[in-house]
């Protein structure tokens, strides 16, 4: 009996399991690679998204603070009357000039 085809034959094989599992390795690490590429791209959009998000909040609250001062100094009397008042803060009315009298 021969049995220098058998061993070939059992080398073989080992080594097309060895290379098939090296493969299957080394697809999981590119998966793997490419997954926490993907996890980063995302987290930076997230990131930039919030950015934006937050400059517009910080503008808006830029606008209210402006309207909170001039309303403060309506209430402290800087600006008493109707005309010292910018217009886009006065009722149609007031910015005619036609005041209700009570």
């Amino acid at each position: 009996m021969d049995t220098l085809p058998l061993i070939e034959l059992s080398t073989e094989r080992f080594l097309k399991k060895v290379a098939g599992k090296l493969d299957v390795e080394d697809a999981l690490k590119r998966l793997d690679r490419l997954t926490n590429d993907e996890a980063r791209m995302a987290t930076a959009q997230a990131l930039k998204a919030t950015r934006h998000v937050d400059e517009i909040v910080r503008a808006v609250d830029d606008r209210v603070k402006a309207v909170d001062d001039k309303v403060a100094e309506v209430i402290h009397g800087t600006l008493n009357t109707p005309n010292q008042l910018p217009k886009k803060f006065l009722s149609p009315s007031a910015q005619t000039g036609r005041m209700r009298r009570r």
